[in-house]
């Protein structure tokens, strides 16, 4: 993959947030010069960092994925599928950029989770349902009937979880698929569609086409239930929950705070990138038996990762998210007032949801393989624009949900009821579309700027962070739900009416011939 060609992707993903920071910090919401300095500093980083990140991704880790995926199902074992798909969901989710950056953003508002368990737990979640979601297209279980039974689950459960984890357990959600989570998954789930469509007696091989999507989708509802699981754990082991703010064990100013945190992120990030290497070294000796030129290329890619990781969590941790607490901070504290402030406030939430999907790198992947699905019938713009509409829409209401305080549930439980319910109306292959891209609107600057100025504002409002601004995430997640399912029913409609016309139009036309 070419290096300028990553570059551009996340500059344009990054300089969009940028820059309107800077127009807000300079204007209507004056930041502090050193919080300025730090985020201008990050943001490089954090581009930089993204930038190498994605490459080693796609030259070194991506293709184990994919040939994992491919000899293992070329092994027809289930048992040994199953237990190499959990392996795998667990140990790459434990290197996801997005779920690390949520993990801190936890442990910063509450110093009773351990970042590690929350990791440990969502990376559990991932790895149960990845597997769950292979049996699911081996045994052609129909997905709207998978989804629906276990999301009803899900909302029972959450109720008897601690008010502060129903938010960041559907935030865990939206956090997991992410940059390095959906390549895996996503050829695993291919893999196993290819392998089905070879073996059917009937060549029906449309039905393994539709089953390629949907893994993502399902494999996202572990990391929500696991959440929810350690929450109740926690209320029960320690009989409540710290509701204190943890500080922060790194102290300083300027960009000098960079070089104090670099020994602690690269710390983390070995702990991540470690297992992933020695299950690419345990395939490579078992499984794979790739010639020496790709394990060069492997490594390179692990060490591109590596290097990119500790870069892009630096501009995130030491620039990005003290930036964007701090912004929600000053415009949340101006709409106590009332009034323009507090227009402000929503409005602002509004541009960065606009903003954000339109500059997330995956969204414009997802647009154009549904324009190529629908053979050009829906289009990209207006999938952007819906997509757009429907994230901007539901960071305005965060923002609502922040200043009046009111339960995540009368957003989250219509949502999911509306999403769900299309997917018995709209056809299979764009219902599992949707629930893969649930998680492509929420990517990487949703994880670290808009949840943090989401954290600011409920801070500065005086209200409690766990519980009104965790869950912005989740609805950033739940958008593509309902919009390409929409799109999907749309373009169902277009193809019956098409096939109406072809068939009133045959006979016409033999009349017509009979006459002449």
């Amino acid at each position: 993959m070419n290096f300028y060609a990553k570059l551009k992707e996340t500059i344009s993903s990054v300089l969009p947030i940028m820059l309107l920071v800077l127009l807000f910090g300079f204007t209507v919401a004056p930041l502090a010069r050193d919080v300025m300095i730090r985020f201008v500093t990050g943001g490089i980083l954090v581009i930089i960092g993204l930038t190498i990140f994605l490459l080693g991704v796609d030259i070194g880790i991506l293709p184990i994925g994919e040939q994992s995926g491919a000899a293992l199902t070329a092994k027809r074992s289930l048992p040994l599928l199953l237990g190499a798909a959990f392996l795998i969901g667990f140990i790459v989710t434990l290197a996801e950029p997005d779920v690390q950056v949520l993990a801190d953003q936890v442990r910063g508002i509450d110093s009773s989770v351990s970042k590690l368990g929350l990791i440990f737990m969502i990376a559990v979640g991932v790895g149960l349902f990845v597997a769950f979601g292979i049996l699911r297209t081996v045994l052609s279980l129909p997905l709207k009937y998978v989804l629906t039974a276990f999301y009803v689950f899900v909302f029972v459960l959450a109720f008897f979880a601690p008010a502060k984890f129903q938010g960041i357990a559907f935030d865990a959600g939206g956090a997991t698929t992410g940059p390095m989570t959906v390549p895996f998954i996503m050829a695993l789930g291919v893999g196993v569609a290819a392998v089905r469509a070879k073996s059917s007696a009937s060549g029906q091989t449309s039905l393994s086409s539709d089953d390629s999507f949907g893994l993502t989708g399902v494999a996202s509802i572990g990391p929500v239930l696991a959440v929810i699981v350690y929450g109740i754990f926690l209320r029960s082991s320690d009989g409540a929950l710290s509701s204190q703010t943890a500080h922060s064990a790194v102290s300083g100013s300027g960009i000098g705070i960079f070089l104090l945190m670099f020994p602690t992120i690269v710390k983390e990030v070995i702990t991540a990138l470690v297992p992933l290497a020695v299950m690419a070294a345990l395939f490579q000796f078992t499984l794979l038996k790739m010639p020496p030129m790709q394990v060069v290329r492997m490594i390179r890619g692990f060490a591109f990762s590596f290097v990119g990781l500790v870069l892009f969590l630096l501009g995130a941790q030491g620039g990005f998210m003290p930036a964007g607490k701090q912004l929600g901070e000053v415009l949340g504290a101006a709409a106590q007032d009332g009034g323009g402030s507090f227009c402000l406030l929503i409005l602002t939430g509004i541009i960065f949801g606009a903003i954000v999907v339109c500059a997330e790198p995956a969204v414009w992947v997802l647009t154009d393989q549904v324009e190529s699905i629908s053979g050009g019938t829906i289009k990209r713009r207006g999938m952007l624009a819906a997509l757009s509409a429907g994230v901007a829409v539901s960071i305005g209401i965060s923002m609502l949900r922040v200043f009046f305080g009111f339960s995540l549930w009368y957003i989250l439980i219509p949502g999911y009821s509306i999403a769900l319910s299309l997917s018995f109306f709209c056809p299979k292959l764009f219902t599992g579309i949707a629930f893969d891209s649930g998680g492509v609107a929420s990517g990487p600057m949703t994880s670290t700027f808009i949840l943090s100025f989401t954290l600011g504002a409920a801070s500065a409002l005086g209200g409690n962070p766990a519980e009104d601004a965790f869950g912005v995430i989740a609805l950033v997640a739940m958008t593509p739900l309902i919009a390409i399912q929409i799109l999907g029913i749309i373009f169902n409609i277009k193809v019956k009416k098409g096939q109406k016309k072809e068939k009133t139009a045959l006979p016409n036309a033999g009349e017509g011939g009979h006459n002449e």
